[in-house]
């Protein structure tokens, strides 16, 4: 009985890695690079990635570029006179978020640390595009974290059905920071003002 030549196997292709951007731009999600990372791809991104997942009031859905603007301007109630760099910093806070989407935090939590690692370091290689250190000073992060949360109950007790006792549960009462009526707006208008304060923060910057 003659054996049959032995076939050679063949390796299968690795997955595509990398998400073409309407820039032209291809970002490796596994390995990105700042060359590859243009403001416009984050605000035509963060404009049309929904918070609480699209369970909000309103004929529009609450954005993710509409939360980065509301963070900022906390940051800056909080801060008066803070530098323009950690206003860049506020405002880019959710930004690796226009090409990973907004997972609601009971998710990430399900999905673990692995997650949180590739965010942040996609996040790092923003902050290395636009000029800003890849980890930001404990001071600066704490700041847009307090921001962060205070923005959650406002769009948490405003749009996403909470009761004030059930938000001050999850996320804390605001304290020092004057209430924000919101009121979400249009795919293209929140892209256009996101993309006007960043503008307006480079000009700040000099840039």
């Amino acid at each position: 009985m003659t054996k049959r030549p032995a076939t050679k196997k063949t390796k299968a292709p690795a997955p595509r890695a990398w998400q073409r951007m309407l820039s032209g731009r291809r970002l490796n999600l596994l390995d990105p690079s700042p060359l590859d990372i243009e403001i416009e791809d984050i605000a035509h991104g963060l404009a049309r990635v929904a918070r609480w997942n699209g369970q909000t009031v309103g004929r529009h859905a609450f954005s993710v570029a509409e939360h980065s603007l509301l963070v900022h301007n906390i940051c800056v109630a909080l801060r008066p006179g803070l530098p323009a760099n950690w206003r860049l910093a506020a405002l880019l806070h959710d930004a690796p978020e226009y090409v990973v989407g907004d997972l609601i935090s009971p998710f990430k939590a399900a999905v673990g640390l692995d997650y949180k690692a590739f965010e942040l370091r996609l996040l790092s290689a923003i902050h290395v595009r636009f000029g800003l250190p890849a980890e930001l000073p404990k001071g600066i992060s704490a700041l847009i974290k307090r921001a962060d949360i205070a923005a959650a109950y406002f769009e948490a007790t405003q749009l996403a059905g909470f009761e004030e006792k059930e938000a001050r549960k999850f996320f804390g009462n605001p304290r020092g920071i004057t209430p924000i009526i919101l009121t979400p707006a249009s795919v293209h208008d929140a892209q256009k003002k996101f993309l006007n304060v960043f503008g307006e923060i480079e000009k700040a910057r000099g840039h």
